[in-house]
């Protein structure tokens, strides 16, 4: 059984299920208790309206009743239900009293309500009453309970209790000459909300059934795609993660999560890539000094070499564990920067000392190749952010422009405020980039001309470093590029 309520659909039917019991059972009770309010009210209205009739009928025609003082003396009893013999003795009698009498008893019962009216006059006597001498004690007792407290012309309803089982409710007025009494029996009243109770019993089980059903089934259509999901989450590993969940055309809570789920895989997949990508580019750099390295020793070892030689090859040896360590430690950088490790030391940095110190030091790295290096524009500003890092930004951009511009070339750096940010800019005469490799020039271990780079030393993560940095300090990098006339990289961080 617990096993049963760990699926959302289970749970689901339940509160559902819950709810809707609750609902059911809150409206019956409530239907129940306004029925009998209003049943209640409709016979008080009735009760009254009878009430009235009878005593505007008998005063209208007050002159005609010659009440006895004995009590009972005139009681005019005429067979229940039997209009037509009552106006028969009318005629027969020619009574003006017998004549009153039976026309209030032909409007009771025609009354759709049966009511039990008794008139009684000030002495005592009953000139009138509607049903039987067997009902007697009812309107007696009637009388002694409202008898006494009814005000003259004003109306008093009360409920009477009978012992043998059968509930009244007795309306009453009083003139100077008349006491009127109408009651109604309240068996039919109970009646008919003991019918309204049993139908409640029938039809809220049967509705819960059909409700529990319907729910249980649009329940398992629903939630039917939500299996499919997961069972093709299952099936897709690293290996087919080209693999899609098939996208419903219904733009609806299962849809959107299918067309998420699809939209992550593709992610997933694209990550992938990028490490498979990556892990053969890490290998492939590594593979190649490494390859160099081992040439070269086992070359020397091959027989006896002069002092100079074997000099030769620690020299070599030693560029390409440099090259080596280069390489790890820009790896390692971006490894820590996908996971968020890289530690970050935020401070005031004067923008002006430092592309003045990076200025004196690419002089340095350009020397080599004779290539002029100038600072033409050197705004004094200050920024917060890491200085080590933008350094090693602005190093890779202005280190690239040098390996890509051929001797006697130039390199200029500035940088300005600009549009609440400082931009920095550093151009060369070089060989350009191609339109097309623009966009791809930022990706790791990329290389536009990839032999020429490994000559000059490039790992191709440098300008994936510098991208990250500026993104770092919530800046971006711009580039501008014509073959054969050089590139322009661009650099935006919010002052």
């Amino acid at each position: 059984m617990a096993r049963i309520f760990r699926s959302i659909r289970a749970r689901i039917i339940l509160w559902y299920s819950l709810v809707l019991l609750a609902t059911l059972v809150a409206f019956g009770l409530i239907a129940f208790m306004y029925s009998g309010e209003r049943l209640s009210q409709s016979l008080d209205r009735s009760l009254k309206t009878e009430v009235v009739w009878v005593k505007n009928f008998i005063e209208g025609k007050s002159s005609k009743v010659r009440a006895s003082r004995k009590y009972g003396a005139q009681v005019s009893v005429v067979p229940a239900g039997d209009t037509t013999i009552a106006r028969a003795q009318v005629a027969d009698t020619g009574s003006g009293d017998e004549a009153i009498w039976n026309e209030i008893y032909a409007h009771a019962v025609a009354n759709p309500k049966k009511t039990l009216v008794e008139v009684t006059n000030k002495w005592g006597a009953i000139p009138f009453r509607s049903f039987g001498t067997s009902e007697e004690s009812l309107m007696v007792r009637a009388e002694a309970l409202i008898g006494t407290d009814i005000p003259i012309d004003s109306i008093v309803i009360k409920t009477l209790h009978d012992p043998k089982g059968m509930d009244l409710r007795v309306a009453g007025t009083k003139t100077r000459e008349i006491e009127i009494y109408v009651a109604y029996p309240l068996a039919e009243i109970s009646e008919a909300l003991g019918n309204l109770f049993s139908i409640f019993l029938i039809l809220i089980p049967a509705a819960m059934a059909l409700s529990v059903g319907g729910g249980w089934f649009l329940a398992y259509k629903s939630l039917k795609p939500v299996d499919m999901v997961t069972k093709t989450a299952h099936a897709i590993t690293v290996n087919n993660l080209k693999q899609q969940i098939p996208a419903r055309d219904v733009d609806d809570e299962i849809g959107r999560l299918i067309s998420t789920f699809n939209s992550m895989i593709s992610r997933l997949s694209e990550s992938f890539d990028q490490i498979r990508e990556f892990s053969i580019a890490a290998s492939h750099e590594l593979r190649t000094p490494l390859t160099i390295m081992r040439g070269e020793v086992e070359i020397a070892l091959r027989k006896e070499k002069d002092p100079a030689e074997y000099r030769r090859v620690l020299v070599s040896n030693l560029e390409e564990i440099v090259r080596l360590s280069s390489i790890v430690e820009s790896l390692s950088t971006m490894s820590k920067a996908d996971f968020e490790q890289q530690e970050v030391q935020y401070e005031e940095v004067r923008m002006k000392d430092l592309l003045e110190e990076l200025y004196e030091d690419s002089e340095i790295i350009a020397q080599k190749k004779e290539i002029g290096v100038e600072l033409r524009r050197n705004e004094d500003v200050t920024i917060i952010g890491d200085r080590i890092r933008l350094r090693q930004l602005f190093l890779n951009l202005i280190d690239n422009a040098i390996k890509y511009t051929p001797e006697h070339g130039r390199v200029s750096v500035s940088s300005e405020r600009r549009d609440g940010f400082v931009k920095v800019q550093v151009q060369d005469t070089g060989v350009g980039i191609p339109e097309a490799e623009l966009a791809k020039i930022f990706d790791r271990f990329y290389r536009v001309d990839k032999a020429r780079s490994r000559e000059m030393g490039g790992s191709g993560l440098g300008l994936a470093i510098a991208k990250w940095v500026a993104e770092l300090h919530r800046g971006h990098i711009e580039v501008a590029s014509e073959l054969g006339k050089g590139s322009t990289f661009t650099v935006f961080l919010p002052l």
